[in-house]
């Protein structure tokens, strides 16, 4: 410290300014010394102060910043949740999809084979060429038969055709 205030008073006394009193040069030195760690002092203040700030800003920042990553994470999971039990319910549906294709398919072949054979049938009752009105009472094989159909089934069984869930899983 010693050679920076002599450095000081050399340089004081070479920039220009005639002092013959060596007391005073040094408190004008003094001065400036005072007025520049004075400044320094500010300086490094604002500058802390600056630090302190962005090191708030920064941890304000990591809390949004981990308050989004916590919404989104439960987002996450709602959305997984939700594709999962849709996916679910997407393979019933193909199943149920592919079970009554195959009913529609089977009951279209059925439909057909009545449409071909049904001009064909005459006194056919079974579909099998026997006439089968051997009872020999007028009336009771039509009434017995009026609900009937040429294969079998009965007219009146109007059932819905319902995906048997059962198997589906």
């Amino acid at each position: 410290m010693a050679s920076s205030s002599s450095t000081y008073r050399s340089s004081s006394s070479s920039d220009g300014c005639n002092n013959n009193n060596p007391s005073e040069s040094t408190v004008v030195v003094d001065e400036r010394k005072r007025k520049r760690m004075l400044s320094n002092r500010e300086s490094a203040r604002r500058s802390r102060m600056r630090k302190q700030k962005h090191v708030d800003d920064l941890t304000a920042q990591i809390n949004q910043l981990s308050n989004d990553n916590r919404q989104i994470l439960t987002s996450l999971t709602v959305t997984s949740q939700l594709y999962m039990k849709i996916q679910a319910e997407n393979s019933v549906l193909t199943a149920q999809m592919s079970e009554l294709t195959t009913r529609l398919e089977s009951l279209n072949e059925i439909v057909e084979l009545v449409t071909i054979n049904g001009s064909g049938f005459g006194d056919q009752i079974d579909g099998c060429g026997f006439d089968d009105r051997t009872v020999g009472i007028d009336g009771y094989y039509d009434d017995m038969m009026s609900g009937v159909t040429p294969w079998g089934g009965s007219v009146y069984t109007n059932q819905p055709i319902m995906a048997n869930d059962i198997n589906m899983y």
